[in-house]
């Protein structure tokens, strides 16, 4: 059985925290090309969550060609991500995990001017503090 854990609190959608689990778990070879996985009722049961945020996060999954539904069948490990998948992979991530802090910061009355500002002295503090100056440098 597959064990993902779900934190409620957490920012980031409850469907991105499936994805990357699931991602994790292929990558580090738990999960094999082939291995049947949870169906989306079995898993939105045991995670206590809404169906279609299992079928969301299986959808993208599948679109991404790391799982593959058959009809009647179940759903399956389709394989282990490219280097070129992973580099979108981690784009997708990173877009989500702004997206989220963007629309709570909006949800809360920020401002775009606000936002900006905040973000920038943040992100120059952080290179300073990590001895970074290169916009490009990995973070």
């Amino acid at each position: 059985m597959v064990e993902l854990r779900i934190d409620q609190e957490s920012r980031i959608p409850i469907y991105v925290q499936i994805e990357e689990q699931l991602r994790s778990l292929i990558l580090a070879g738990q999960l094999k090309p082939g291995d049947q996985l949870p169906t989306i009722r079995e898993l939105a049961t045991e995670l206590r969550v809404n169906y279609n945020t299992v079928a969301r996060a299986y959808l993208d999954l599948d679109r991404e060609g790391i799982i593959s539904t058959q009809q009647g069948r179940g759903t399956f490990v389709a394989g282990v991500p490219n280097a070129g998948q992973m580099a979108h992979l981690r784009r997708k991530k990173l877009e989500a995990i702004v997206q989220t802090a963007l629309d709570e910061a909006r949800r809360l009355g920020y401002t775009l001017d606000e936002i900006a500002a905040v973000f920038e002295e943040g992100m120059a503090r952080w290179l300073h503090e990590n001895g970074q100056n290169q916009s490009n440098q990995e973070v």
